[in-house]
């Protein structure tokens, strides 16, 4: 008796999954295009978000639309691979150039973007760029109440930069000289 109840529960589960794919992958796989993703990103973060469903073991009446219950998971998973993809984007070679005093090659466009930013912010991302400094020795040359505080500034200061590019329309090329 107890397998035709796990056997019963196992075709259940299987119909609920075949459902859930037909009706959630395809707009996933449209989220995930428009935001620059692959057809193989999409089926590996639909998968990973199936996964999820099912450590859940969530009864079928436990949450009102499974179907956007899954799709908020993988959405979210994205979202945070995204995130961490954009973080970790490799530097073309160029970007690398050294003078020869080590220092990089900074073109006149960048400096203008840096200058923008204000004279603290240049002078913190300089800090930490150009002279090396750890956030222990940038908190205490400018005066932040901590490691913490001190990384966030450089945050700040970097989303600066990066608005104030992206709000002209610049690409990477045009930095470089």
């Amino acid at each position: 008796m107890t397998e035709l109840v796990a056997t019963c529960n196992t075709q259940e589960k299987e119909a609920l999954l075949i459902t859930l794919y037909q009706s959630v992958f395809p707009p996933l796989c449209k989220y995930i295009s428009r935001r620059g993703g692959s057809l193989e990103e999409a089926k590996d973060i639909f998968h990973d978000a199936l996964i999820i469903y099912h450590e859940k073991d969530l009864a079928a009446d436990a949450i009102a639309d499974q179907k956007a219950y899954v799709f908020g998971i993988a959405k979210h998973l994205w979202n945070k691979k995204h995130q961490e993809k954009q973080r970790y984007t490799e530097l073309p070679e160029q970007a690398l150039t050294m003078t020869d005093q080590s220092k990089p090659v900074v073109s006149s466009r960048l400096l203008l973007f840096l200058q923008q930013t204000g004279q603290k912010c240049m002078d913190l991302l300089q800090a930490f760029y150009y002279e090396n400094q750890n956030a222990e020795q940038i908190a205490k040359r400018f005066g932040y109440s901590g490691v913490r505080s001190a990384t966030v500034q450089k945050f700040k200061c970097l989303e600066k930069v990066r608005d104030l590019v992206k709000s002209n329309a610049q690409q990477y090329e045009d930095f470089l000289e």
